[in-house]
């Protein structure tokens, strides 16, 4: 007697007796009774696991949200407290003599600032409202690229492969972004593998249908390029399975616990999805599944030209909330040639855009200001000057980013905290563009 289950048979139900006889009818329907009822209760213990382990990850899942929120506010306040304090240190190197008793002081101010930069960036990219700049790539070359740094970072005592797939399909990402997990994974396999040991590096294409979906509620069934990274270590029990993405949660003495945190805030605003399996003295894999790019044509990017290092002459609106930074911008773009005006708010700029007798090449605004948005300030603006240029700048880019948190391809934007010498890049860049891409 076959015992019933919604996808297939999950058994059967075998009756044996030692005299000879026929079963009668009412033996048959006994008998699918019990199977029935066998199938039902497999049935319910299906469900109420797949229900646990979707209560599981939503909690999960809200727990992450909630701390990437907290994380992604305090970072955002620290962006502009460490720009101010960075920006002004690389004023104070360039204004101090070589010889002078103060230079190097101000030289470990700036270092400081640097670190902390960091640390903000990678709270940032946990939170998921970090800069990203997409482009349509194909992860194969990125992980060519990335070999030799790797065998590096992994040490001679690890093995490196990689098993690429040839027709692998295109996905929209920031390049760098993925660089930087591949090298977290990388450092966290090779801390596992103090004696030696393997890392694999496969790249695959993956249709992930309803059924899977149905299994692995927070999936959504789509076309994905796949990237697996193994490694053959000392693995993980399924108590630090549960904190691994969880930001400052670290099982290093030395270690800040950001890493695997970093990594899944890059997977989830490009859109993708981390799976992670480990077993204690059998090594670690992870998957990430990134969205391909069926209809890549659309979504190019232009490739941005050479900047020349060359004094600018142009004439910049710079619209910033904060005081202290606004003044630190407008002294990095005054030194570098330009000339500055600065408004402190949306009004204040349409202002100068409607008023100013002279050209204005360049809009250079906020992103997140408290009366108008940066996008609202540029839609005012360029309808007032229409072949006025637009730069973005945020270190809390959530309202000027598309679904996922990635912004929208065409758009400039540069992130803070900056120094001078990148802001100065972007600048050009943004002068050299086309308008019609601004968004």
């Amino acid at each position: 007697m076959v015992i019933g289950g919604s996808k297939g048979p999950y058994g059967v139900l075998g009756a044996h007796t030692r005299a000879q006889r026929t079963f009668s009818a009412n033996d048959v329907h006994f008998l699918q009774a019990v199977a029935n009822l066998l199938a039902e209760t497999v049935r319910q213990h299906e469900t109420r696991e797949k229900l646990r382990k979707s209560e599981a990850m939503l909690y999960l899942s809200q727990k992450i949200e909630a701390i990437g929120r907290l994380a992604g506010g305090i970072a955002h306040d620290f962006n502009n407290i460490i720009g101010v304090i960075l920006g002004y240190a690389q004023l104070l190197q360039e204004r101090l003599p070589a010889d002078d008793r103060l230079t190097k002081p101000v030289d470990q101010i700036r270092k400081a600032s640097e670190r902390a930069a960091d640390l903000t960036r990678q709270l940032l990219a946990f939170s998921r409202k970090q800069v990203l700049e997409p482009r349509i790539v194909n992860l194969n070359p990125l992980i060519t690229d990335l070999q030799p740094m790797l065998q590096r970072i992994i040490g001679e005592d690890i093995v490196l492969e990689s098993v690429l797939a040839p027709d692998l399909g295109r996905i929209c990402v920031d390049p760098g972004q993925i660089g930087q997990i591949i090298m977290n994974l990388a450092g966290n396999a090779r801390d596992s593998m103090p004696l030696g040991g393997k890392i694999t590096i496969e790249t695959s294409n993956e249709e992930l249908d309803e059924a899977y979906a149905y299994q692995h509620p927070s999936f959504v069934p789509d076309q994905y390029a796949r990237l697996t990274f193994s490694d053959t270590g000392a693995g993980m029990d399924s108590e630090t399975m549960a904190h691994i993405f969880e930001p400052f949660f670290s099982t290093k003495k030395q270690g800040t616990g950001l890493g695997l945190a970093t990594t899944y805030g890059i997977v989830k605003q490009s859109g993708g999805y981390i799976w992670v399996y480990s077993e204690l003295g059998h090594g670690t894999t992870f998957k990430i599944y990134l969205p391909r790019v069926l209809d890549a044509g659309e979504m190019e990017l232009a490739k941005s030209e050479q900047v020349a290092e060359t004094k600018g002459t142009e004439t910049i609106l710079l619209v910033e909330d904060s005081e202290q930074l606004r003044e630190l911008i407008r002294d990095f773009l005054v030194t570098s040639g330009y000339e500055v005006l600065v408004a402190e708010n949306g009004t204040d700029a349409l202002r100068f855009a409607q008023e100013h007798p002279g050209p204005i090449q360049l809009l250079l605004t906020d992103v997140v200001m408290p009366e108008m948005s940066g996008r609202e300030v540029a839609g005012k603006v360029t309808s007032v000057r229409k072949d006025i240029k637009v730069l973005f700048m945020s270190g809390y880019t959530e309202n000027a980013i598309s679904h996922h948190g990635v912004i929208d391809p065409g758009t400039l934007l540069i992130a803070k905290p900056f120094i001078r010498e990148a802001l100065v890049e972007k600048v050009k860049q943004a002068l050299q563009s086309d308008p019609s891409t601004h968004a």
